[in-house]
């Protein structure tokens, strides 16, 4: 339980600061910035993909999108031959706003792990790794 409880506390703090001191001056949500992240490494994708990637449900997807829609962030495309399925595309302002924000994400994550060495990092990505495969 305490390796569990743990994990939950720990990802929530990374999760808060995350928004609070970064994605805030972009008027963004944890959940928006991981949609345009996994926009950004895996380029035009089925919502579905999008959903799994995030770690979020269809419907929580739906209401993210509108958000991001509206700020012409990402665009929805049609399948040419199911209607019932869409994927989702940076703009080329969610593109300009990925790629500036990114780095500045990506120097609060080291902050995030910076009491650890580089061997007890990448050994607690690789535990993490291993708890996740199970559920």
């Amino acid at each position: 339980m305490s390796a569990v409880s743990n994990i939950y506390r720990t990802g929530s703090a990374v999760r808060n600061h995350m928004e609070r001191t970064l994605l805030a001056d972009y008027d963004l949500s944890w959940v928006a910035f991981t949609v345009l992240w996994v926009l950004w490494i895996w380029g035009e994708q089925e919502t579905g993909h999008v959903a799994d990637e995030a770690g979020i449900t269809k419907g929580t997807l739906t209401g993210v999108m509108k958000t991001l829609q509206t700020r012409k962030l990402i665009r929805r495309i049609p399948h040419r031959n199911d209607r019932r399925r869409v994927s989702l595309a940076l703009t080329r302002a969610g593109q300009r706003l990925i790629e500036e924000l990114f780095p500045e994400f990506n120097k609060e994550e080291t902050l995030a792990v910076s009491a650890l060495t580089n061997t007890e990092q990448l050994e607690l990505a690789r535990l993490l790794r291993l708890v996740q495969l199970r559920i």
